[in-house]
């Protein structure tokens, strides 16, 4: 499944790095194809920061994620086991008129972890049409309590009453505004996967998304990982 050499590259972001692997499936292209054959099964998730319909990938795929993880980029972090995880393929679908409150400002994933834990991401990218978007990178502008509001109204509120509220545009995130600074983002690159820490505030940068489409043989489609990892232990 994944390429047994990868050269994995290393891009400093504040007090961490993100980990940046090209050429990372041995056959991409199988995997739109499973996409595509599946389409019909690709789902909305409820209460979910993702902007379109995903397919949970069977515990085999995730095996296989989870060993390339712990292989390559897990030292890379300073973590010592991976515990568990989850996979799946995503596809971007919303315009921005269908954007909810917390898909128009970065967010964190949401995977449990308890203390001497940490919670890791990946995006593969399954599409060759760069002008669909990569990943952005942001810290806040302002402190936990302000931030703790901020969600809190994203939870409670529609999208118009949130966006009126805070004076944030109904769009992807892209540049910073009041709340967020934004740091970094990373191009797309066919069978390019990045790795982060998932605790990094981050979104889907979508320059245009009016070129969003539904199929996944076209569309922004990815293979996005979730794990959840011990920390090393302190020499």
């Amino acid at each position: 499944m994944f390429n047994p050499a990868p050269v994995v590259h290393r891009i400093p972001l504040g007090e961490t790095v993100v980990c940046v692997i090209d050429d990372a499936l041995q056959e991409p292209r199988r995997w739109v194809e499973l996409a595509r054959r599946h389409a019909a099964s690709f789902v909305e998730a409820p209460d979910n920061a993702y902007p379109g319909v995903e397919l949970p990938m069977p515990d085999s795929i995730l095996a296989q994620c989870m060993a390339f993880f712990d292989q390559h980029l897990r030292r890379e972090f300073g973590l010592r086991r991976t515990l568990h995880g989850h996979a799946k393929l995503a596809l971007a679908t919303h315009p921005e008129d269908r954007l909810q409150p917390f898909q128009v400002i970065p967010h964190v994933d949401t995977q449990r972890v308890e203390p001497g834990q940490a919670a890791m991401a990946s995006v593969l990218y399954l599409f060759e049409d760069e002008g669909l978007g990569g990943t952005s990178f942001f810290r806040p502008r302002v402190d936990a309590a302000r931030l703790s509001a901020l969600f809190s109204d994203a939870a409670r509120l529609d999208a118009d009453a949130f966006c009126a509220l805070h004076g944030l545009p109904r769009a992807y995130p892209s540049a910073g505004n009041a709340w967020f600074e934004h740091v970094l983002t990373l191009p797309p690159r066919w069978n390019r996967v990045i790795v982060y820490p998932g605790t990094i505030f981050h979104s889907s940068h979508v320059p245009q998304p009016a070129r969003l489409q539904a199929d996944p043989g076209t569309g922004r489609l990815t293979l996005n990982g979730f794990f959840t990892c011990t920390r090393a232990l302190a020499s």
